[in-house]
């Protein structure tokens, strides 16, 4: 078997002695966005260090845990903090909290994050429908032998965040009042904010944010056959485009302002989305 098939199957039976809940959908809470798992109501909470062999979140802001409940009527299953590639973590250690996810039940996985905004036409606290994104400057976790159990060697990326889901959201955020901007998400390997300089690079190749997680999220996603959708909280600009440094504790102001505004679409995003399908 393949060790890390092998690692996933392990943590995943892990899992199953605790919970038998089935989720629908599988929700990532990036960072500062936490709180929304407190919003649920709540059937079950898993710490992820009473997983045997599953990575721990090292990141402030990151609880730690997955919380099993209702959104409305909907089933879901929350990640109360990720895992981070810059955290030391292999990368299919990274990604393997989703595929868990996936191997509970749930069919479709919603992506949240943290990011810089590079786009001119972004501020501090806007909300960003993620349209597609660049993972090149991380490792694939499809890397190395393909585990045939999970998906096919060469999966397509072509519509990697799912344009039937991302139209549900859109039209939650009209209906809702809720400004959302939509665009392209960069992800680079951090832990070090980016440099002007790579900010005009990931600029030029067409990102309008940056971030240090989701894109290898998504791409085990999809190979396992998830329809993906994904909303980044543009948490401060990036490095030049305003004159100032750049402080993680801003990040976390920031976020938490635009909080209320992120957790009303994804509630309602969430409820009108599983009326969908």
């Amino acid at each position: 078997m393949n060790p890390i098939y092998k690692k996933v199957i392990k943590c995943y039976d892990s899992l199953r002695a605790v919970t038998d809940f089935q989720p629908r959908l599988a929700l990532v809470l990036g960072t500062g966005l936490g709180n929304f798992a407190d919003c649920i109501r709540v059937v079950q909470t898993v710490e992820y260090s009473s997983i045997e062999d599953f990575p721990i979140s090292t990141v402030e802001g990151h609880t730690g845990r997955y919380v099993f409940g209702y959104v409305d009527a909907v089933p879901v299953v929350v990640m109360q903090g990720r895992v981070h590639y810059y955290e030391g973590y292999d990368i299919s250690d990274v990604v393997l909290p989703i595929r868990l996810m996936k191997l509970m039940g749930a069919e479709i996985l919603m992506v949240t994050n943290a990011s810089g905004g590079i786009c001119e036409r972004f501020q501090a606290g806007d909300l960003m429908l993620i349209s597609d994104h660049i993972s090149s400057f991380v490792p694939s976790p499809l890397r190395g032998a393909n585990i045939d159990e999970l998906g096919t060697r060469f999966p397509d990326m072509t519509d990697a965040y799912d344009p039937g889901l991302r139209t549900i959201i859109r039209a939650v955020a009209v209906k809702e009042n809720i400004p959302l901007q939509e665009g392209i998400y960069i992800q680079l390997p951090g832990p070090q904010f980016e440099t002007p300089a790579e900010i005009r690079m990931a600029r030029a190749l067409g990102a309008d944010a940056v971030g240090m997680s989701t894109a290898c999220e998504v791409i085990a996603a999809r190979h396992m056959g998830m329809r993906v959708c994904g909303i980044s909280c543009v948490s401060n600009m990036a490095a030049g485009m305003t004159s100032g440094p750049l402080l993680h504790e801003d990040v976390q102001q920031n976020v938490d302002e635009a909080a209320p505004r992120f957790e009303r679409l994804v509630w309602k995003s969430i409820v009108s989305i599983a009326r969908s399908i």
